[in-house]
């Protein structure tokens, strides 16, 4: 490693030269030829490789290695269920495939943490001079990130990493067999609870860590929870492993105390005795000492006139757990350590051992602290899911309230509910437009655009605009909710907005001013748009403040999903409209204003009674002159009188007619959208 990093920078820039020109000549000569040069160029030159520790690689392997620890944290106590009580035998044994397997997955873990020692090595910090402002400044040398590792963590990432378990396994405990299963059992719950220190002092940096990078562990609040959970039952699976553990150790010191005492009297006890797998060898003694011995009674916890008092260790034989097999042991004592860490061990009965009394005291510390910690944050991301739903239900509440203090009759009343409950199926109490409004400009544009440009497009008016006035448009348009039998405007109410729909059904009609005997309808979909009215104030070169009076009335038929153009914003989007020198807009303006289309309909019918009334007169006045053969004079005279008078008759009907046509019907002409540049 040394090697590596005293070589010179210079020696770098040429291996990174020679590693590009192959890259982009991969057939060229020259770049073989410096390839031949250096063999080893590609392998050193990873060696040189820095990690920024914000990039998304870092950031993946963080979450790897987050999950690795957590795995390794629950495998150690896993070595406290080994020993176990023969049962028949009076003996404490091993479970040496339990063992193996164990010791299989540690040491796959154990990679883990010597890949994350490694790349420790080669990982980017910030220098603390840089940190006044904005991030910091990025030290890339390897170096100085090799000697400030070496300061800091390296010592408590080596203990982590160490494979002590499997050294105990291997080496220590087949060179202590002659001191006996107890001390085995010892030395190997020590080293366990020795090196489970430093892999949590690993754990929570490297959690802050991914907090300080992504600012959370988890991206859904089901997650955060489950997490939060996983390390509460991890909790208690130690609490579990140890109770088990100190109950086997309970049990072997009861066992080495008696027989201490029976070493010099009959029937003469051995240590040795204790350990099943020594008792083969002193076959025949053991059998005499084994039917002979007090030491069994003495040391039985279901002996309720034992004088040797197990305490809070007497369930493991009561419930014969010491006996079971590994799974059933262990979810034995997983419960055991659940039960007793939520309930900070309140429901236990110590003994006057001091052992016992201070593991108590850590088990109701530590369930408090576990307790108001973890629990306390699962609760805090549950709570967060329900919410909104939480406000929406308070906000509910204090609408009804306002509408009983104020008597709103019941229809207002059902209506308030009904626009509430459409809101909250569309938002879901999310207010977008705060949301929108905390982020930057360019990002706000972007957003809007994604959001709005395929719906505005699908108005075939705006299908005419070119996409910057578009953008102009997405940017400044607004979400509207209505329920049915809303009334967005009135016939004669000002205009303050254009409305365009997205979804639903809306009514759209006109009495031309409240005229007898006048009523027009029309349906509008999406797609449609209504209050042309408000564009039309807005392309006058003189518009006045005064808004525009509505000419038609309209209501919603569904509930109506739309955008909405206020006054002054599409007075900002109609000046930009008027550089666009095209009658083609105009022309598509007129074919989709409702307000345009019910006076084209209405001049066509009034040109069409003309018409009739011409051909009608046509017709008569033709008739008159032809006169039928035969006729008397008299009659000839009385015809032509009757004609005359039909003529001055139909006459007059047509001057009324052309009165009405010129206005159609009283219905003023709309007014045209000037789209011409202003001079």
């Amino acid at each position: 490693m040394n090697r590596i990093f005293s070589r010179p920078a210079s020696h770098l820039r040429q291996l990174r030269r020679s590693f590009t020109s192959r890259r982009q000549h991969p057939h060229d000569p020259a770049a073989a030829a410096a390839a031949a040069d250096e063999p080893n160029s590609l392998t050193i030159l990873w060696h040189y490789q820095i990690l920024d520790p914000n990039s998304d690689i870092v950031n993946l392997w963080n979450h790897i290695f987050l999950m690795s620890c957590l795995v390794s944290l629950f495998i150690d106590p896993l070595y406290f269920y080994l020993p176990y009580v023969e049962d028949g035998a009076a003996c404490m044994n091993i479970d040496t495939s339990a063992s193996i397997l164990i010791t299989y997955f540690r040491t796959v873990t154990d990679f883990f943490y010597f890949l994350h020692m490694l790349m420790k090595f080669r990982m980017a910090f910030v220098a603390p001079s840089s940190r006044v402002f904005g991030r910091g400044e990025l030290v890339m040398d390897p170096r100085q990130i090799t000697l400030r590792y070496l300061k800091s963590d390296f010592i408590v990432d080596l203990t982590a990493t160490l494979p002590l378990p499997q050294i105990v396994i291997w080496y220590v405990i087949p060179a202590t067999k002659t001191d006996g299963g107890g001390h085995s059992n010892n030395t190997l719950a020590l080293i366990v609870l020795i090196q489970y220190i430093p892999r949590l002092f690993v754990i929570f940096p490297l959690n802050n860590r991914i907090i300080k990078t992504t600012g959370f562990i988890a991206k859904t609040a089901w997650a955060g929870a489950a997490y939060n959970l996983l390390l509460f039952m991890l909790a208690s699976h130690v609490i579990g492993a140890s109770w088990y553990l100190s109950s086997i150790g309970r049990q072997y010191s009861c066992w080495k105390l008696r027989c201490h005492e029976e070493i010099y009297t009959p029937p003469h006890c051995n240590v040795k005795f204790l350990d099943c797998s020594k008792i083969k060898p002193m076959g025949v003694e053991r059998e005499n000492w084994l039917n002979l011995t007090t030491v069994l009674a003495r040391c039985d916890a279901k002996n309720g006139d034992s004088d040797f008092k197990f305490g809070i260790f007497a369930e493991a034989f009561t419930s014969e757990v010491a006996s079971s097999t590994f799974v059933e042991k262990y979810v034995y004592c997983l419960w055991w350590g659940l039960r007793n860490l939520s309930s900070y061990g309140q429901t236990l009965s110590t003994s006057t051992f001091i052992g016992e009394t201070v593991f108590c005291i850590v088990l109701c510390i530590f369930g408090l602290i576990l307790f108001a910690q973890l629990i306390g944050n699962m609760q805090t991301y549950l709570s967060s899911m329900t919410l909104r739903l939480e406000e929406w239900r308070i906000k509910r509440r204090d609408t009804e309230e306002w509408m009983r203090h104020r008597q709103l009759p019941p229809d207002l009343q059902d209506r308030v509910r009904r626009f509430e409950q459409y809101r909250w199926l569309t938002t879901r109490g999310v207010k977008e437009e705060e949301i929108l409004k905390s982020l930057p400009l360019d990002l706000r544009r972007e957003i809007q655009r994604h959001l709005c440009l395929k719906l505005v497009r699908g108005v075939p008016f705006f299908a005419q605009m070119d996409d910057q006035l578009l953008d102009a448009i997405c940017e400044r348009l607004t979400s509207s909710l209505s329920t049915q039998g809303s009334y967005i405007v009135r016939e004669g109410d000002p205009v303050d907005e254009m409305l365009f729909v997205i979804r639903g059904q809306l009514e759209s009609s006109t009495t031309n001013g409240g005229r007898s005997g006048f009523y027009n309808s029309i349906t509008l979909r999406p797609g449609d748009f209504c209050g042309e009215e408000l564009l039309t104030w807005a392309l006058l070169p003189s518009s006045s403040q005064n808004l525009p009076s509505s000419t038609r009335t309209v209501k919603t038929l569904t509930e109506v999903e739309a955008f909405a153009l206020s006054a002054e914003e599409l007075k900002f989007v109609a000046m930009q409209f008027k550089r666009l020198h095209s009658m083609k807009l105009q022309h598509a303006f007129r074919y989709y204003s409702n307000q345009w289309r019910t006076w084209g309909a209405c001049f066509l019918q009034t040109g069409w009674r003309r018409y009739k009334k011409k051909k009608l007169a046509k017709e008569l006045a033709l008739h008159e002159n032809l006169g039928p053969h035969g006729h008397h004079i008299g009659a000839t005279i009385l015809a032509s009188k009757f004609a005359s008078n039909t003529k001055r008759g139909i006459a007059q009907k047509l001057r009324v007619a052309q009165a009405t046509s010129s206005s159609t019907f009283g219905l003023v002409k709309p007014d045209d959208p000037d789209f011409t540049e202003e001079v």
